[in-house]
């Protein structure tokens, strides 16, 4: 099984999706938005950015774990990972997100 997109739609309206892994884990999620089309623009927008890793900006949570946000070309953040145990997990966290991105396929779940 590939990667997959699945966009949603919130219980109080406005809509979001994720990138799961082939193993069916969630490896970015992305922020709320208003309508459908932005969601999916938001979609395109990962496919777009996800193969250039300088777009991966490696943060640390204040508790200390590290997670990244993929950045567009905009400035603007596009999608967050999870909150990981150590670097080098957030490191295969990214290279997952660039291995099945590209060509993921979304399911629409809304």
């Amino acid at each position: 099984m590939a990667g997959k997109f699945e966009l949603r739609k919130g219980a109080k309206g406005g809509f979001s999706f994720v990138l799961k892994a082939s193993n069916g884990q969630v490896i970015l999620q992305s922020e709320h938005y208003e309508s459908k089309a932005s969601a999916v623009n938001g979609i395109a927008s990962v496919q777009r950015n996800a193969a250039d890793g300088r777009r991966f900006d490696r943060r640390t949570s204040k508790n200390g774990k590290p997670y990244f946000v993929l950045i567009a070309t905009n400035g603007q953040v596009i999608g967050q990972s999870e909150m990981y145990e150590s670097a080098a997990s957030m490191e295969n966290g990214i290279a997952s997100v660039q291995k099945n991105a590209p060509d993921a396929p979304t399911a629409d779940l809304t």
